[in-house]
């Protein structure tokens, strides 16, 4: 089911938009319904939570832009740390100072860093994959929002008691009705905010939707809840009382998405580094097997050109060492590749070994549309570098053309040469079949049909159909 979620960040960034929706509509729609209680520690623990996902979220983000230098991660991770620090580290500074009027600076404050932190999400859905390559250009971007704030703060505490009462500390008599009530700038903040994450829910679902990222495809719907939270909030400003309502179960929703977005993160980052470690330990058994077997064989078989007694040993000593070195460079190739690789290029690369090798000359035909999986993707070079060794080391050929295609019964790998050719039923019959029953084996388990057509002075031609 996720997976089909995870190809329309669209749909999925639509359902986060849809319960805000239908939990706004239903508490202006539905007059008899309590949608709020009183309970300040709850709420406490609420503002707790949601600040320590924040942080978390922000340091992880910060750790992708340490990797990537991406402004939008830079910005996000800002916004992010500015709305943990407006949910933790403000109130607790703020109650230090009892002398302070209720209901002025422990709001306004608050109230600002909230307000720059959804700004620089939106920014940030707005940069796109933009790059920060210059260290002063990072420092000016990092601390300009810091800047302004210090700035903000300073004029709102020298203000001090002539600040106005920013909403009312009375509770309602009923949370049965929306009370839009507070100051006007602080209802023209909450709806700015409110549009900011709009604009970042809907940016981020887009980048979500080009580059299938995981964490932007939960960052689109989260922002999309904490948009309608601050919609809420207009209807009723419990996030500055002790009473818990509907915008505050929304904006847990934002973080308990984005903490789902930020788990899948780590696994993710995880999964790289596991992936990196094995590819890291399959280039180092890579060379070691050319540095050390591949240089014996080789050794051995340029020895082998001197010993004149009994050429038929010889000849037999260089072909085993033929067959042994293509075996380890097959396997040295198989170490080395990457499995996002197209088919096509690991195909001529592995043909392009052989026909550098016995000086042919080699054509390519290649569909990069035609893919396989990873077994399938080692069978086909396998019988790909066999056909074209035959073609080259016992048909004499000048020029190999490989095919890769489609056809209307599925994929197709042909081999063709203009070399000597054999008589098939001589071969079938002999004791040396110069590697066709390894092939057809292999074709068979992909599983595919394997062809093979050659006539004495005409060229041979391989088909693989799967």
């Amino acid at each position: 089911m996720f997976r089909s979620w995870r190809r329309s960040p669209v749909a999925f960034t639509a359902a986060g938009w849809l319960v805000g929706l239908a939990t706004t509509a239903l508490i202006v729609g539905t007059p008899y319904l309590v949608f709020g209680f009183y309970n300040p520690s709850l709420h406490l623990v609420l503002d707790s939570v949601d600040g320590c996902v924040a942080l978390l979220a922000a340091y992880l983000l910060y750790g992708r832009y340490r990797r990537t230098r991406g402004l939008r991660e830079l910005l996000l991770a800002e916004g992010l740390f500015l709305l943990a620090v407006a949910g933790l580290g403000l109130p607790l500074l703020l109650g230090l100072f009892q002398s302070l009027r209720p209901e002025t600076l422990e709001v306004w404050l608050p109230l600002t860093v909230r307000f720059v932190g959804a700004v620089l999400i939106a920014v940030a859905a707005l940069a796109g994959p933009a790059r920060v390559r210059r260290p002063e250009r990072q420092r000016w971007i990092a601390l300009t929002p810091w800047a302004l704030l210090a700035l903000a703060a300073v004029v709102l505490w020298l203000q001090g008691d002539s600040l106005p009462v920013a909403v009312d500390a009375t509770p309602p008599a009923s949370a049965q009705r929306p009370v839009i009530t507070g100051h006007p700038v602080l209802l023209a903040a909450q709806g700015f905010t409110a549009l900011s994450f709009m604009v970042a829910s809907v940016g981020f679902t887009a980048q979500a939707a080009r580059r299938r990222d995981e964490l932007l495809l939960w960052i689109g719907p989260a922002c999309g809840l904490a948009a309608f939270a601050r919609i809420n909030y207009l209807l009723f400003p419990s996030i500055y009382t002790g009473w818990l309502y509907t915008g505050d179960l929304l904006r847990t929703g934002f973080y308990l998405v984005l903490l789902v977005g930020a788990a899948r993160e780590i696994s993710a980052y995880w999964s790289s580094q596991a992936r990196a470690a094995v590819l890291e330990d399959r280039r180092r058994l890579a060379r070691e097997l050319h540095d050390g077997v591949v240089q014996e064989i080789s050794f051995i078989r340029a020895e082998a050109h001197d010993v004149l007694a009994r050429p038929e040993i010889s000849e037999r000593i260089i072909s085993a060492c033929d067959r042994a070195l293509d075996e380890a460079r097959a396997a040295i190739e198989a170490l080395g590749r990457t499995p996002d690789e197209p088919l096509g290029y690991v195909l001529h690369r592995a043909a392009g070994e052989i026909t550098d090798r016995f000086r042919g000359h080699l054509e390519v035909d290649l569909d990069d549309t035609v893919t396989a999986d990873n077994d399938q993707r080692h069978a086909l070079v396998r019988i790909t570098r066999e056909a074209v060794s035959n073609a080259l080391r016992h048909g004499c050929a000048d020029r190999v053309l490989i095919r890769l295609e489609r056809d209307p019964t599925g994929r197709r790998l042909v081999v063709e040469d203009d070399g000597g050719g054999f008589d098939l039923e001589a071969v079938s019959t002999g004791n040396n079949g110069y590697g066709l029953t390894s092939m057809r084996e292999r074709a068979q388990a992909l599983p595919g049909k394997f062809s093979i057509a050659s006539t004495p002075g005409h060229g041979t031609t391989v088909g693989v159909s799967w």
